[in-house]
């Protein structure tokens, strides 16, 4: 059985450090995958640290555990509400960006219930290609 207890300690070592070095790496994202893999080895090293009576491996996994936990509770979380989306803001050619634009799209929004299209304006450029 101790060497049951031997292995859980080292596939805990591995599944802890090849998440770390695939987050570092680039090769994976800093997700639900890589906190798994830190839920995962920390309650190996949990059970493997106790056996040996290493306290303080075992309160600092504790802590581990703990923080992968609570991470991968607030991404399911996230990902069960999704945010909600803002409108795109309208930008129309030759009139600079201000908040009095914003006002006026807005109240045409309110009156026609739908957002104003301007065509732009052709340009000198546009006038020479045609010709």
């Amino acid at each position: 059985m101790e060497l049951l207890w031997e292995i859980a300690g080292w596939a805990g070592a591995v599944a802890i450090l090849s998440a770390y070095l695939a987050v570092s790496m680039g090769w994976l994202k800093a997700g639900k995958g890589f906190q798994t893999a830190n839920l995962f080895g920390s309650v190996a090293f949990i059970i493997n640290g106790t056996l040996h009576h290493a306290w303080p491996s075992v309160v600092t996994n504790i802590a581990w555990f703990l923080i992968s936990a609570v991470a991968l509770v607030r991404m399911r979380s996230e990902s069960t509400s999704p945010a909600p989306v803002e409108a795109g803001q309208v930008q129309y050619p030759g009139i600079p960006d201000s908040t009095g634009q914003m006002a006026v799209v807005e109240a045409v929004e309110a009156l026609t219930g739908s957002i104003p299209v301007v065509a732009p304006v052709p340009s000198a450029a546009d006038a020479t290609l045609a010709a």
